[in-house]
């Protein structure tokens, strides 16, 4: 299947936990399990945070107008940092039912018809995940990337309630039940948290990953020189975009149509390695030691 828009992508998760919630939810109520419970609790999870995520994708494929110069892309980051808080919230329910079930064991109920829900809803999360981190890739998007994650948790979870609750019968304890569902809620604090860490370092306005930056430091490498030179190089992250902005140095001898045509070039090469990237450059005379006064990050041309 092959879309061409991210939020396209999301409507298949959005599809995928309706279907979830009503095999988990019915897998639950015919065994009585608290690890079903606990899992049919995270499809919800998924529910609303494919949603928030549609919606974010919606405004971040908006364009750049007067109120907002630069676009829309970090609308991306509402939607992973409410899924982190949604997560979050899913892991204390969870961990409040198993505990309470811990000092009050209950027998399970048959849980052949139980098991087999359970696992279509498993292995229709697992082909949903993958398809969206194909397409994570592809659009280099946060949201996808963190809903393909949360719904890969959801499988191993499910693959680990499921192999307690095989377990039951043949050991007889029924604590394994409770104690999968704590390992699971926990398992969902920790990627909670991690979606939270990413969705924070991108409304911080981090730079480009290194291996980015690095590409990014090879074509000024090749370009410096006696006559040029570059600094005040800064790039930071918006959801998908990418902006460098680098004051360009050339002899003031030059004209301006021969220092536009250079910085258009460079521009353009840039682009040609990230092609995702805002390149801004400005334009000043090398010999001027005023256009060396700037107070951001200096780049270290060796």
């Amino acid at each position: 299947m092959a879309f061409n828009a991210p939020r396209s992508y999301i409507l298949l998760s959005i599809g995928a936990a309706v279907a979830t919630i009503v095999l988990k939810t019915a897998a639950w109520q015919l065994t009585g399990s608290v690890g079903l419970l606990s899992d049919a609790i995270e499809s919800v999870v998924n529910l609303v945070a494919a949603l928030a995520a549609f919606g974010a994708l919606s405004l971040a494929a908006k364009p750049a107008d007067r109120r907002h110069h630069y676009g829309h892309f970090k609308a991306e980051y509402f939607s992973s940092g409410l899924e982190s808080a949604l997560i979050l919230v899913a892991a204390v329910a969870i961990l409040y039912t198993a505990v309470g079930r811990l000092f009050e064991p209950q027998p399970l109920g048959p849980l052949d018809v139980g098991l087999a829900l359970s696992l279509v809803a498993t292995a229709l999360n697992g082909l949903v995940a993958l398809l969206l981190l194909r397409a994570a890739r592809r659009f280099d998007s946060i949201t996808l990337r963190a809903d393909a994650h949360h719904l890969l948790t959801d499988v191993w979870t499910s693959i680990g309630v499921v192999a307690s609750l095989l377990l039951v019968p043949l050991t007889g304890l029924t604590l394994l039940d409770p104690l999968v569902a704590i390992a699971v809620a926990i398992n969902i604090l920790g990627t909670g948290w991690r979606l939270l860490r990413e969705t924070a370092s991108g409304l911080m306005d981090r730079s480009l990953p290194e291996s980015e930056q690095q590409l990014l430091e090879a074509v000024l490498a090749s370009h410096a020189g006696t006559s040029v030179a570059f600094h005040a190089v800064r790039t930071r992250v918006a959801g998908s975009r990418r902006f460098v902005s680098l004051h360009v140095l050339v002899p003031g001898a030059w004209s301006v149509q021969t220092g536009h045509d250079y910085c258009e070039a460079l521009e353009r090469e840039i682009v040609a390695l990230l092609p995702r990237a805002h390149v801004f450059t400005h334009l000043e005379p090398i010999e001027d030691p005023v256009a060396w006064n700037d107070g951001g990050f200096q780049w270290d041309q060796g």
